[in-house]
């Protein structure tokens, strides 16, 4: 790979250049890394919803041209200045959020919001010298996340990418990148409920599914979704869910309607669709005493959660998360290992495959609801 090094590689990349507008295959041209910055040659790459909501530009400052994707699997193709702990040839998953271990929040046990690298959708170039490392006939394209995986060549900060086992298949492990880790971590690092206890997943779609993963991993005994999408229920049962409630077949609210199934609320709840109401939901559902509700859904900007305070007082927890709790550098490999040692199913959240060249097919599949995970093979 040594032969590109310091060089501008010219390759294939999709680009948006306006909202809700088919990508663009294009060749661009991709800088070489500056300090503290890797090459990534990427292999896989998957679409996620947040993908699809900036794209169609939705409630924040649109950003044109840009290039789009942050779930992805890949190979360091160079290195930039400074970064000592990856070098050509090793296998990286990116993160559309890093841990550059100097900040308080890197340094602290409990926290996984990095402050130099935390998540800025808004930001489109690179934080050492704020230019785009992408071009096309001189004119700059913007970076997505940090991570532009719709690339075959990308630039991160060392900090966003997670160094992994080689043996991995990246076709599989690359969706832990975003989606799968967030539901997963929600429930195994921040709900963390006891083998056989009862658990409520709010919202049945990828990240749901993964927090359902989550609850399987640790031996509940009930766990119970929870989604308006009654076609949602035949899929998650592969993900260990047990019992299915559509607050539609009730006229009263959902969270009475789990409390009666469950002898006064669930031990523990994830709460995965960003509604405000599912929240307060999943909040009132669990037990007093013990009950913890988990929050991962991001709401809309205005949204205000409301509860009467005796819920609190009555010893029920609320908790929020960001993907999953995990440290992007830190944790990932240890879920990667999950999914070697056979702990962890990954199969079962890819629904489509399709060559890079076919990559607007993914985003039909997105905007119809069809599938989990549509994995985009870059090399065919």
């Amino acid at each position: 790979m040594s032969s590109t090094t310091g060089q501008v590689i010219r390759c294939k990349a999709a680009v948006s250049w306006e909202a809700g507008k088919p990508l663009v295959m294009e060749e661009v041209e991709v800088a070489p890394p500056q300090k503290m910055e890797v090459r990534v040659k990427i292999l896989f790459t998957s679409l996620c919803h947040t993908d699809v909501y900036f794209w169609e530009a939705k409630g924040q400052t649109p950003l044109f041209p840009r290039i789009f994707g942050h779930e992805a699997g890949g190979i360091v193709e160079s290195v930039g200045e400074g970064v000592t702990d990856l070098q050509p040839g090793d296998h990286v998953l990116p993160v559309f959020t890093g841990e550059c271990k100097e900040c308080r929040h890197c340094k602290s046990s409990e926290s996984n919001m990095c402050d130099l690298l935390r998540i800025n959708t808004d930001r489109g170039v690179m934080i050492e010298d704020n230019k785009p490392r992408f071009s096309k006939n001189g004119q700059p394209i913007y970076h997505f996340l940090g991570t532009s995986t719709f690339s075959e060549y990308t630039v991160v900060h060392v900090g966003c990418l997670a160094k992994i086992n080689p043996a991995a298949p990246l076709d599989k492990v690359c969706v832990l990148s975003c989606g799968i880790s967030t539901g997963l971590g929600a429930t195994l690092n921040v709900a963390k409920p006891t083998k056989g206890s009862t658990v409520a997943i709010f919202g049945l779609g990828a990240v749901g599914l993964a927090a359902a993963e989550g609850a399987r991993i640790s031996g509940a005994s009930r766990i119970i979704g929870v989604d308006l999408n009654p076609s949602r229920f035949d899929e998650a049962k592969k993900f260990g869910v047990t019992e299915f409630v559509n607050p539609k077949d009730y006229d009263k609210p959902v969270q009475e309607v789990l409390a009666e199934m469950t002898d006064g609320g669930v031990d523990r709840s994830v709460e995965c669709t960003g509604n405000v109401n599912a929240m307060i939901s999943a909040f009132e559902c669990v037990h007093d005493g013990w009950g913890v509700a988990v929050l991962v859904g991001v709401p809309n900007k205005d949204d205000a959660f409301k509860t009467h305070p005796v819920n609190l007082l009555n010893e029920r927890t609320l908790k929020g998360t960001f993907f999953g709790n995990y440290k992007p550098r830190s944790d990932i490999p240890s879920v990667v290992e999950k999914y070697m040692n056979k702990e962890l199913e990954l199969e079962k959240f890819v629904t489509h495959q399709v060559p890079f060249s076919e990559i607007n097919k993914a985003f039909d599949y997105m905007l119809r609801g069809e599938g989990l995970r549509c994995i985009i093979s870059m090399e065919n």
